[in-house]
């Protein structure tokens, strides 16, 4: 398995961030294509601690973590931890890129209309 992590700062509240992360109609516009395939199970959620996880770490598939913590501003600052096959060798830049999809949706989420 080839590891990958990225971090990335939110001016929303945490819980908009956990719920939009989270949320299935969301979902699929910022999580990585393997990790919400046909057919795979939704994401473990433990929603007192705002963690999510994708897929089963122990597999040689991918597997996805997710962590929304506060920060003294007001906003929250979001770790994903991703886990892939060794032949995927973009992980880096996919976790940047799923970042900065979920702010675009966190964004669209709190904009009226």
């Amino acid at each position: 398995m080839v590891s990958a992590s990225a971090e990335r700062g939110f001016s929303a509240p945490p819980e908009v961030v956990f719920s939009t992360a989270t949320d299935p109609d969301r979902v699929s516009a910022w999580l990585p294509e393997p990790l919400r395939a046909e057919g795979r199970p939704g994401p473990e959620l433990v929603a007192d601690d705002l963690r999510a996880n994708w897929g089963d770490t122990g597999s040689s598939d991918w597997s996805a973590q997710l962590e929304v913590s506060p920060v003294d501003a007001g906003g929250a600052v979001v770790r994903l931890d991703l886990a892939a096959d060794p032949a995927q060798r973009r992980l880096d830049e996919i976790a940047d890129e799923s970042l900065a999809s979920l702010a675009r949706e966190v964004d669209d989420n709190l904009t009226p209309g």
